[in-house]
């Protein structure tokens, strides 16, 4: 751990919502495809900053299942920038020991951007360092739904018993199966909703709003939101 923030305990798991982007691009005069490719150049930063600072799992919303609404040449540009950026995190990761697991249903994506995830998820699966996690065509419900489906399944298969169903048994068909919740929530930009966004993993995780726009989102911002994790007391529902 390096020396700034070493007085800090680090959140074990963070999960980030990057919002943002097409402010920042707006506030600038310029398109929202803009705020978008600094918002991944940010992007590389902090998972690099993270990964030096000790955190283990950092989480974050690449693109949600409501994403799809947004327009077509915004959607278009996005499936661009996950092209370029795909090709990109491998080398990132490499250089910061990172593994890289993806969540989400890839399924809808096109076939390249599929294998693109396939290839970044097998190029780093033996890396020690920090697991950055991009939660990709995902939404919580939808994570749920599925987990839900699988769950029946494994009943009809006689592999499951309805009656020996608890927490841990859903968790474990979760994408994020394997993987602990989340200690804290970061979510720019101010605005104060969880957006669809891990909704099981999330139920007791520490939230912290910032009114930074993501692409303005730098170490020390981190810096501060780990700080006021460190200040508040995790009861889990106890006194």
């Amino acid at each position: 751990m390096e020396n700034e923030g070493s007085n800090l305990k680090m959140p074990r798991h963070i999960a980030l919502i990057l919002d943002g982007n097409g402010r920042w691009a707006k506030k600038r005069g310029l398109p929202r495809t803009a705020g978008h490719k600094q918002g991944c150049v940010t992007l590389e930063q902090i998972v690099e900053d993270a990964a030096r600072l000790g955190v283990g799992y950092l989480t974050v919303y690449g693109f949600s299942t409501e994403n799809w609404k947004r327009s077509a040449e915004e959607v278009g540009a996005l499936m661009q920038l996950f092209r370029f950026y795909l090709k990109r995190l491998i080398k990132v990761a490499a250089d910061n020991n990172v593994r890289v697991k993806m969540i989400g249903d890839r399924t809808r994506f096109d076939r390249d951007i599929i294998e693109g995830l396939d290839r970044v998820e097998e190029k780093t699966k033996d890396n020690t360092g920090m697991t950055f996690v991009i939660a990709v065509n995902y939404g919580g419900r939808d994570d749920i739904t599925r987990a839900v489906r699988r769950m029946m399944e494994a009943c009809r298969e006689n592999a499951l018993a309805a009656g020996d169903v608890t927490e841990d048994t859903v968790a474990s068909y979760l994408d994020t199966a394997g993987i602990p919740d989340p200690d804290l929530l970061i979510r720019t930009s101010g605005e104060l909703r969880l957006s669809n966004y891990l909704l099981w993993q999330l139920a007791y995780s520490e939230i912290y709003i910032t009114d930074c726009l993501w692409p303005d989102f730098s170490k020390e911002e981190l810096l501060k939101a780990v700080a006021q994790y460190n200040q508040r007391e995790r009861r889990f529902g106890g006194v």
